[in-house]
């Protein structure tokens, strides 16, 4: 694997779709309960892309044959990852989500240790504790010593599960199980790949948003910034974002692909910081100088 600026450029924008993500998820926490606004999301993301796979939708058995693997990938990647998000978005910043999101390569590479037999290499693992250094240092704020001051809540822990579930999510991608095995695959194109994926994923993210209901009933404060959320959820985080990250991790494979997440807490932070008025810090460009080293050395 060789990453050539188109790969680069395709594992990139991932993290910066998902960083805004993090931001707009928080800037709505009060306007809609989360696991709502995680099938909402997909729900809009399913009838934007459905004029473009009719073909597909027009044989269901397609879809009804592979449903063991396509469950999953849905179940995990659309119903699991973006609803403990949000869900931890309650509780955490945009930027500790999307900081605790770094620690996606030692999720990734141990998941592929543990389920794929693929042992870790030297420079992934030398990758990897450039990249989380870089994180560090925005934690830190460019100050060592307040690391000491870091202090977890609940939605620090929804975020945890929510980065191994992406970790298997992943990999499934690369390395499909029985029913999705690349000699097995139909002839889809990504919009059929995604929709196959979306199916399922928004039946889950359904389901999960009518038990929110009955526990915990809660109202929708429509506005034009709320529908405005949505569209943007639906279309850059979901369409574009699970696109080009499949793609990547298709080309890159997903121990080099998951050191670009560790690109989103920096993004998070620049976000944050154009919409809170307050100019980047010296800290950031050091932080994006020590991810994207760690990036070049686990990808060599």
């Amino acid at each position: 694997m060789k990453l050539t600026p188109r790969l680069a450029l395709l594992l990139t924008l991932p993290p910066l779709l998902w960083a805004g993500n993090a931001v707009v998820g928080r800037l709505v926490r009060d306007a809609i309960p989360p696991l709502t606004l995680n099938f909402l999301r997909w729900l809009l993301a399913l009838a934007l892309l459905a004029p473009f796979t009719l073909p597909l939708l027009r044989r269901p058995r397609e879809l009804l044959s592979r449903w063991h693997g396509l469950a999953w990938l849905g179940f995990l990647g659309m119903g699991c990852f973006n609803a403990l998000q949000y869900l931890a978005l309650h509780t955490s910043s945009p930027l500790t989500v999307t900081l605790i999101t770094a620690s996606m390569p030692v999720w990734m590479l141990a998941v592929g240790a543990v389920g794929y037999g693929v042992r870790p290499r030297p420079r992934q693992l030398a990758g990897a504790g450039l990249s989380l250094a870089g994180v560090a240092l925005v934690i830190a704020r460019g100050e060592p010593a307040a690391l000491l001051a870091v202090h977890f809540v609940p939605g620090d822990l929804l975020m945890l599960l929510a980065i191994f579930t992406w970790a298997v999510y992943s990999w499934m991608l690369a390395r499909p199980g029985p029913g999705l095995r690349p000699g097995e695959r139909p002839d889809w194109n990504w919009a059929e790949a995604l929709m196959a994926q979306l199916v399922y994923g928004t039946a889950f993210s359904g389901l999960a948003a009518g038990a929110e209901r009955l526990v915990a009933p809660a109202d929708i404060h429509w506005s034009p910034a709320l529908l405005a959320a949505l569209a943007y959820v639906a279309v850059g985080p979901s369409l574009v974002a699970y696109r080009c990250w499949g793609r990547g991790v298709a080309e890159a494979g997903p121990a080099t692909a998951a050191f670009f997440v560790n690109l989103t807490p920096l993004f998070a932070a620049l976000i944050s910081a154009v919409m809170l008025g307050t100019a980047p810090a010296w800290y950031h460009a050091a932080a994006f100088v020590l991810i994207a080293t760690g990036i070049v050395v686990s990808s060599r």
